[in-house]
C-alpha cells in the first residue's frame, strides 16, 4: 500500500510541476528578452506573495518528487530497504525542502 501511495504522490507532484516549469521558463524567457538584470528581477519579486506561493508550491512538489525518485533508485540499485531507505529519503526530502524554501525566501522576501 505504501508503494502505491508513493507512486501516486510522485505522479501528482509531476502533474503540479509541469505547469510551474512552463511558467518559470516563460518568465525567464520574458526577462532575458526584456534585458532585465538580476537586480531588476529581484526588485520585481521582492515582497510578492504571489511569486512566493507559486515558487513555494514548486519547491514542495520538486522536493517530494525527487525524494520519491531517489528512494526508488536506492531501493532498486543499492538494495536498501526498511528504516534506512526511508530515513535517507526523508533526509533528502527535508534538505531539498529547506534549501528550496530558503531560496524562495531570498528571492521574494522583504529586503
Amino acid at each position: 500500500m505504501t508503494e502505491l501511495r508513493l507512486y501516486l504522490a510522485q505522479r501528482i507532484s509531476a502533474a503540479i510541476m509541469v505547469p510551474l516549469v512552463l511558467l518559470h521558463i516563460g518568465v525567464m524567457i520574458y526577462a532575458i528578452q526584456g534585458g532585465l538584470s538580476a537586480e531588476e528581477i529581484l526588485g520585481r519579486t521582492r515582497g510578492s506573495l504571489l511569486w512566493g506561493v507559486v515558487y513555494g508550491i514548486f519547491v514542495l512538489a520538486v522536493a517530494l518528487h525527487a525524494a520519491i525518485g531517489l528512494r526508488n533508485i536506492l531501493r532498486e540499485w543499492c538494495s536498501l530497504q526498511g528504516v534506512l531507505l526511508n530515513t535517507l529519503s526523508w533526509i533528502f526530502a527535508a534538505g531539498s525542502l529547506v534549501m528550496g524554501l530558503r531560496a524562495v525566501a531570498a528571492v521574494v522576501g522583504s529586503a
